[in-house]
């Protein structure tokens, strides 16, 4: 079963590979395509293959995934520059983020009475993290100013680690209000899960990224053997958090967080990782949701369920980066654009996996429905308006453009998810908000 799963899935990851330089061309996106050749495949996985979205294979792809984008986008922040240089993504993150679960909670509590406060908390949560990879001609574009786009993106690879303690506890609360646990349990349990995984994944990250840096120091230990020693760092951070009841991904976030701030010398080697192997283990995520989430979900996308997807990317989104950016002295352009391109994805579809497997949660397969819907509309409806989208934007911006207005303000380069590359030639305008 497994075997088959892996050849049908590489053999489609190939075929893309060939054409891939033309689908870069086009407004298709790789999340867009993965999908979908999930989603045509479902009948060939549920039935030949026998695999469910409960499957002992699913969840170690989905924790392997999860594991491994925490710590290496934990690695890229540097705090120092994000104190000094980056009071835009620090204000999305720190205003725009918890205003967005505010406001989804909301319409969540609004139109779905049949969960929880605490469940519909958690819905918001899961759909907060932004996903720039389903956009990536945003961050792309040469036209569109380097610090909007670089604001955009690092948001995109802070707000999964952000998020994640906040929905462990929503969580915690959704079962202890289902009469599963006690006050007291609920309260020892979130100690430990917020404790003990920070604790473990500081104490890994440090030692074990002051080990790696003496022995590459000393040219004791190759590049090759760099980057596996790195990723083995979030593995050890995720197993040693488990049994001592922390939380093994809050671990493996602070792990990375540690190491990216201590030995920052050693994190082009996990970059690296990110462009090859970790886009795999993300379009594979990509294929089981259209392969194994999608297909369940498409008779229960009633009226409010579309509702709230459409709310939830817009309204919710949109409003909250509006009031977090206020004082900037942004145009509302800036200010629309950066609230629209807000797309969910890999971070919700592994978070609501996890939400899948709590059978304390009353409202779970609620949950998984609402998540799922909105994650399918955003591929979709972000893929689709990147390419124009940015286009807009940025003939918006060269109107009567100044170096001098907030969108063209000199920023640092911080290593983000998503390198800038692109297939146009940078133009003038946009060389010099770089340099």
């Amino acid at each position: 079963m497994i075997l088959e799963a892996v050849t049908i899935i590489s053999l489609f990851t190939l075929a893309f590979g060939l054409i891939s330089g033309r689908i870069e061309k086009s407004i298709l996106t790789p999340p867009m395509i993965f999908a979908t050749f999930g989603l045509l495949i479902s009948p060939l996985v549920s039935q030949l293959l026998n695999l469910s979205v409960d499957s002992e294979m699913v969840n170690i792809i989905a924790t392997t995934t999860l594991v491994f984008v925490l710590f290496t986008d934990a690695s890229r922040i540097d705090f120092k520059l994000l104190q000094q240089q980056y009071q835009l993504p620090l204000r999305l993150l720190g205003i725009g983020l918890p205003l967005t679960i505010l406001l989804g909670s909301g319409f969540a509590i609004a139109l779905f009475p049949n969960l929880n406060v605490w469940e519909a908390a958690a819905v918001a949560t899961i759909l907060a993290p932004t996903d720039a990879a389903l956009g990536q001609a945003v961050v792309n574009s040469p036209n569109v100013p380097v610090r909007i786009r670089q604001a955009l993106n690092i948001e995109s690879g802070l707000n999964d680690g952000i998020c994640l303690p906040i929905l462990l506890i929503f969580l915690s609360l959704a079962e202890s209000a289902g009469g599963e646990q006690t006050v007291a349990s609920w309260g020892g349990f979130a100690i430990a899960q917020l404790f003990m995984g920070p604790v473990v994944g500081i104490l890994v990250g440090y030692l074990g990224g002051q080990l790696i840096a003496t022995t590459a120091r000393s040219h004791w230990m190759t590049e090759n053997y760099q980057r596996l020693s790195l990723l083995s760092l979030a593995a050890l951070a995720f197993c040693l958090a488990e049994p001592l009841g922390g939380n093994g991904f809050i671990a493996a976030f602070c792990a990375g967080l540690t190491l990216g701030n201590t030995n920052r010398e050693l994190c082009p080697r996990l970059y690296e990782y990110g462009e090859t192997e970790g886009q795999f283990f993300i379009l594979v995520t990509f294929v089981i949701f259209g392969g194994l989430m999608v297909l369940p979900v498409l008779t229960q996308m009633q009226g409010r369920v579309i509702l709230y997807a459409v709310l939830s990317l817009t309204a919710a989104r949109i409003l909250s980066v509006s009031l977090s950016l206020v004082g900037m002295k942004l145009r509302w352009d800036t200010q629309l654009f950066l609230g629209w391109f807000g797309p969910r994805g890999v971070a919700s579809i592994l978070y609501v996996l996890m939400v899948l497997n709590r059978d304390s949660i009353q409202g779970r397969e609620q949950i998984f429905t609402i998540v799922v819907s909105t994650v399918l509309l955003s591929i979709f409806a972000h893929g689709l308006s990147a390419f124009p989208g940015a286009n807009w934007y940025a003939q918006r911006v060269r109107k009567g453009q100044s170096l001098s207005e907030a969108e063209h303000l000199t920023v640092p380069t911080m290593p983000v998810r998503l390198p800038y590359r692109s297939r146009y030639r940078p133009a003038a305008a946009s060389l010099r908000s770089v340099e």
